[in-house]
């Protein structure tokens, strides 16, 4: 992690052997070598053991996924097809795109994801056990006042975003308290809590962050108190969606809303964050740790391994373009380029007719007028690429157009020419800080919660705010002056602010620009899936989506979308192996 120093060996080797191997259940922590305990009984060992915890955050990779959505949110969803050399490259992609191919099969990327989150949460549980033998005036660091308490708050802030992460994958994941004996975790099951339960217990741990972490850390990349009310924010907005055992919203919790209201407005009243000025400065190099992340894992080159602390979790995603040549991977649907029309007129978004037709050629995109967060969303053929007109995208960007089209995802690429990227094998990896926590969520969050409370006037100005900023960021996507084009946009750009009269500000319309501008202002990134999973209406949504794009798009002939099963993934088969069955699967696998 950036500016939080690298473990000592003798750590570094505690946790290795401490962890399980993919092979077995993250179950089995005990291994031979492991350091005793005297050994551990330190505070600058224990500070080590809090680090690796930390450093848990980054150690995904493409198919052991946890530390961005582009899998699980975005594939998933209507935003992206898998891509590739052909739809049997990374075949459990295909799997995961088609919904119906989805099995608990032994092995696999969600077996990957699942072990390697519980190895995450197993180093945070250890730190805290650990943590539990000081005397909170024994447990000293400089600069750091109650110091015991601060590091408990960071772990469990860590550990609540593990399990959050696990929650909105598989739905009934297993609460490991740090103080349970391997034995006892061993008999554990996945059902002990209900979903409403989970939710609380995710809560408890970033609300013991709320109450005991400080404003602001010495060490970049740590958790904050405001980190922690963020994360409690979005726990509550998911939990405030009740849903059945079908997955369909019942009801929406009035309560748990407006936690989400006087939460968002504490961190916002804060002063610490703001929305940055262009919407293009969250993805380029040199902008991390801006006014708009609130919490990131942090990546760099300079931790002394290989390749640096780089992020290898999008390394199949780069272009087939000379700068980078593998793997074409996380390409953006037809359906997501068309969701960015805007109506000539007022701006807006074309609800109801955006893809009716299709954004394809270069001068589809002077035909149409579109938000301009397109250009900075998805590579487009004769559109310069990342905002370098001297770096324009190509036809042969694209790995297999026949079968994926011809569009690139860009948000998770940095130019080779910033010196951000480094080859590792045959992907790249990139120093660029992936944000887990945005103001620019934070904010939709709270618009989302008051729309929701019947409150809608009061979230115009909140989603009029992002607009805004969306207009503002045109300048990094219209041509310079000098160049043949200056002073044009790449596309031909009109957004437009809600006023109530171009669009009447019911509260069923004010739900609906709501929804449309989290999908615009985080496609690629993406919270498409969970977010379509918590409103309930996931099913409808994808498969209508597939019924259009199957005309597109024939290797998605057979995929549909099963009401009651395909909103989570199944616990994997591998897991409920090891535990002799005591783990109950999720309906319909």
């Amino acid at each position: 992690m950036k500016h939080i120093n690298i473990l000592a060996a003798i750590v570094i080797a505690v946790i290795a052997a401490s962890l399980p191997s993919c092979k077995k259940s993250f179950l089995d922590a005990s291994v031979p070598g492991a350091a005793s305990s005297e050994q551990l009984s330190t505070v600058v060992t224990t500070e080590g053991l809090i680090t690796a915890a930390y450093a848990g955050l980054g150690n995904s990779y493409w198919n052991a996924s946890w530390g961005s959505d582009w899998i699980w949110g975005s594939v998933r969803s209507d935003d992206a097809y898998k891509g590739g050399s052909s739809v049997s490259d990374q075949g459990q992609l295909n799997d995961l795109e088609q919904y119906n191919l989805v099995t608990a099969a032994v092995g696999g990327y969600q077996n990957n994801t699942w072990v390697g989150v519980y190895q995450c949460i197993s180093r945070v549980n250890l730190a805290l056990r650990k943590l539990d033998q000081f005397s909170d005036a024994d447990y000293v660091v400089s600069g750091i006042s109650n110091a015991k308490k601060v590091r408990q708050a960071e772990l469990r802030f860590l550990r609540g975003h593990f399990m959050f992460i696990l929650k909105r994958l598989f739905n009934y994941p297993v609460w490991i308290e740090h103080t349970a004996t391997q034995d006892e975790i061993r008999k554990l099951t996945n059902r002990k809590y209900t979903s409403n339960q989970l939710w609380d217990k995710i809560a408890e741990d970033f609300q013991f962050g709320v109450d005991n972490l400080p404003e602001s850390q010495p060490q970049v990349g740590r958790a904050t108190k405001w980190a922690a009310a963020t994360y409690l924010t979005k726990v509550r907005l998911y939990q405030a969606y009740k849903q059945d055992d079908q997955h369909s919203v019942t009801s929406i919790d009035q309560q748990k809303l407006n936690q989400v209201v006087t939460l968002a407005d504490a961190v916002i009243n804060s002063g610490k964050y703001s929305l940055v000025d262009n919407f293009g400065k969250k993805w380029t190099y040199g902008y991390e740790n801006n006014s708009e992340s609130i919490f990131a894992i942090q990546y760099s080159f300079d931790d002394g391994t290989t390749y640096g602390r780089i992020d290898l979790e999008h390394g199949l995603n780069y272009n087939m373009s000379p700068s980078y040549g593998c793997c074409s991977f996380h390409v953006p649907s037809q359906n997501l380029v068309n969701s960015f029309k805007t109506n000539l007129v007022t701006g807006l978004p074309e609800f109801d007719t955006f893809d009716n037709t299709e954004m394809k050629s270069p001068s589809d995109f002077e035909t149409n007028t579109v938000d301009p967060r397109l250009d900075q969303t998805v590579g487009i053929i004769s559109h310069p690429f990342k905002y370098d007109v001297n770096f324009v995208t190509q036809a042969s960007w694209s790995r297999t157009p026949a079968v994926y089209g011809s569009f690139l995802t860009m948000k998770e690429i940095q130019l080779a020419s910033t010196n951000a990227i480094r080859k590792a094998g045959a992907f790249f990896g990139t120093a660029q800080n992936w944000d887990i926590l945005q103001y620019n969520d934070l904010l939709l969050m709270k618009a989302e919660a008051l729309i929701e409370l019947g409150r809608q006037n009061e979230a115009m100005p909140i989603i009029n705010r992002i607009r805004q900023r969306a207009l503002a960021s045109e300048s990094w996507t219209t041509y310079p002056a000098g160049h043949p084009k200056a002073g044009q946009g790449f596309s031909n750009y009109k957004i437009g602010l809600y006023d109530g009269v171009n669009l009447v500000w019911s509260q069923e319309n004010a739900r609906k620009a709501l929804r449309w501008e989290r999908r615009l202002e985080f496609a690629m990134e993406s919270p498409r899936f969970h977010d379509l999973v918590r409103w309930g209406i996931a099913a409808e949504t994808l498969n209508a989506y597939l019924t259009k794009e199957k005309t597109r798009h024939p290797h998605l002939q057979n995929a549909v979308f099963t009401k009651g099963r395909d909103e989570y993934l199944p616990i994997p088969q591998d897991q409920i192996n090891l535990v002799d069955g005591i783990y109950t699967q999720n309906p319909g696998y």
